[in-house]
């Protein structure tokens, strides 16, 4: 019989204060997040696959500048834009990533064709964009992805003399999980990484398993937060194992792999995901975490705060 689609989004978890959020502000947020989560549901809505509704969910949050990933991508030591993005199939348990990327306007679907059409799981740098032209991908040039809010974290970083956690200044990575009508799940995740990042830092954003994962057998998962944390601990994957091996549920796995595994080991942040019965978890161990997520037959809801 066929199951019931459920869709969940967010854009970056952190240092989100209500007593500091501006009212109009908040509410532009609330927009974006519920037009991505639109982009997705259409698909599901009409049978599509949980896999096209992530990059379609994601693409929308990559072409706002709200968010750190696309348009909204935080600039690096050096003054450009490096994006890393990962999506995976959970019925073929398939991913396609792509790491340190420039010129691409939708990273996300540079890795959606990297998951398609190439023989290889991950590409990166010049090599990643080769493949994209190739491919007929849309560029971008610096001017698109330019904004003087992100210039000026930039300076701030560099004055400082360190990378500098761009979803402490309200914005952040960007993720989506969905289970289809069939039971099949994906993830997706994209992000501009660090402000001032150097030395082609890599989050856990394109690696599958630490930022991303989906898996029919048990989750589908995208995560937020300090990425060197969620590399360590291979969050993503965690969630799945602690299904699959200790037999918890979607919540139970979430919940011990946000607000245990990771504090443990000093990381903090959030994630969201699905199972394929449509259950959907979204805990976040920061004072914020922007989400947004709807079950078929119920009204969309968003978040921004600790509720």
């Amino acid at each position: 019989m066929p199951k019931t689609y459920s869709l969940a989004i967010h854009g970056g978890a952190g240092t989100i204060m209500r007593s500091e959020m501006a009212a109009d502000k908040e509410e532009a947020h609330r927009q974006a997040l519920l037009k991505a989560l639109k982009a997705g549901e259409i698909i599901l809505r009409a049978g599509g696959s949980a896999l096209d509704a992530v990059e379609a969910a994601v693409c929308s949050l990559e072409d706002c500048e709200y968010f750190n990933a696309g348009k909204g991508a935080v600039f690096t030591h050096d003054g450009t834009h490096e994006m890393d993005a990962s999506i995976m199939c959970g019925r073929r348990v398939d991913a396609g990533a792509a790491a340190m990327v420039k010129g691409v306007k939708n990273p996300i679907s540079l890795a959606r064709r990297i998951l398609d059409v190439s023989e290889h799981v991950m590409l990166c740098g010049p090599g990643a964009r080769m493949f994209a032209r190739e491919q007929g991908l849309e560029e971008a040039g610096p001017d698109y992805f330019y904004s003087e809010y992100r210039f000026q974290q930039l300076q701030e970083a560099r004055a400082r003399g360190r990378a500098q956690l761009d979803h402490s200044q309200k914005y952040g990575t960007v993720g989506a999980v969905a289970c289809d009508r069939q039971g099949h799940l994906a993830a997706a995740t994209s992000t501009g990484g660090l402000t001032n990042k150097k030395y082609g830092r890599i989050g856990d954003s394109p690696i599958i398993g630490a930022g991303t994962y989906a898996n029919d057998l048990t989750c589908a998962v995208s995560c937020t937060g300090y990425g060197e944390y969620f590399l360590r601990g291979v969050v993503a994957y965690d969630l799945s194992c602690l299904m699959e091996y200790r037999g918890m549920s979607l919540e139970e796995a979430a919940h011990h792999a946000i607000h245990h595994r990771q504090l443990a080991l000093g990381g903090d942040g959030g994630l969201i995901a699905v199972d394929a019965n449509g259950n959907i978890a979204l805990p976040f161990n920061s004072e914020g975490m922007y989400r947004a997520w709807v079950k078929e037959g119920e009204e969309a809801r968003v978040g921004i705060y600790k509720e």
